[in-house]
């Protein structure tokens, strides 16, 4: 199987030499051409467009930073749906709009395509190892026809119908960026009255308190960098997804609201570049307290592919 693959920034950048690892024929486009370079060390081929990539392989995944640029990637110049769309596969890992995405697919599908979604989950470490959980909707022919090239990247966790894959992607960093928020504030009051940081952090750890944030993410806090790998302006592009999402069900959505409106200060204080978990900085800052800890803390984009 030719595989190609659009978007090679932090997360989609490993997640492509994963897949040429994996032994597939690759191409390769993003808007920056440099941005090909590591992926072409390895065997990988440029193509100018993703029209050129369609036109030439049998599968296309694409990573890109939301629905505006996926739209580009399907209807632009150059563009999929001016390429040889039929029995293409298209497996999108992008976190977009389920209701956006289902309409902009239609003429993929009308022409033959294939289209499976499967945003994924985890950090820049799980793309680095290629283990990335990852929503996948679609034909279940589809997806076992993607199978392999999905598996080269990740962990295949089925959700039904095309679209169902960004409703989870959704719904999953909806409670993430919940937790996020949230644990700065235990993490400063535990502090304040008396308990040491990396004392709170070993024994909240396993019991009713855990979360992928508390066992990956509060090292980052400890460490001071707060995960630029995954940046602010990132996180309130999700958030915005997100609301949407819940205007459209028309589920009450307080802690959400409270959520984004905590991201959206972390953003005006620190910029939109900085880390996602600068959003327990906020508190932090207003408490004057600064949760340091001295440590070994490997970043998640230092963990090596094995």
């Amino acid at each position: 199987m030719k595989v190609g693959f659009i978007g090679l920034g932090t997360m989609g950048g490993n997640a492509a030499k994963n897949i040429r690892r994996a032994g597939f024929d690759l191409s390769v486009f993003d808007l920056r051409r440099e941005a090909a370079h590591p992926i072409e060390e390895l065997g990988a081929t440029w193509v100018a467009s993703p029209k050129e990539m369609i036109d030439r392989v049998d599968c296309v995944v694409s990573m890109v930073f939301g629905p505006p640029h996926l739209q580009q990637v399907l209807n632009g110049d150059g563009g999929l749906i001016h390429g040889d769309c039929g029995g293409k596969l298209w497996i999108d890992l992008t976190t977009s709009s389920p209701g956006f995405m289902r309409e902009l697919i239609e003429p993929f599908v009308a022409k033959g395509g294939r289209p499976i979604d499967a945003p994924v989950t985890g950090s820049v470490d799980a793309a680095i190892r290629g283990d990335m959980p990852m929503f996948v909707g679609g034909e279940d022919a589809d997806i076992e026809a993607a199978r392999p090239v999905i598996e080269a990247m990740g962990e295949i966790r089925k959700v039904g119908k095309y679209g169902n894959g960004y409703v989870a992607k959704l719904v999953n960093n909806q409670l993430w960026k919940i937790h996020a928020a949230a644990i700065g504030e235990a993490m400063v009051c535990a502090e304040k009255a008396g308990i040491d940081p990396k004392v709170w952090w070993e024994v909240m750890k396993g019991g009713a308190a855990d979360s992928f944030v508390m066992q990956h993410d509060v090292p980052s806090i400890f460490a001071g960098h707060y995960d630029p790998s995954f940046p602010l302006k990132l996180c309130l592009k999700d958030l915005g997804l997100i609301d949407e999402l819940m205007r459209e069900t028309g589920t009450r959505s307080d802690m959400t609201d409270a959520c984004h409106a905590r991201f959206k200060e972390a953003a005006e204080r620190y910029g939109v570049d900085a880390g996602e978990m600068t959003v327990c900085k906020v508190v932090e800052d207003d408490a004057g307290v600064a949760l340091r800890v001295e440590g070994d803390w490997q970043a998640p984009w230092e963990v090596e592919h094995t």
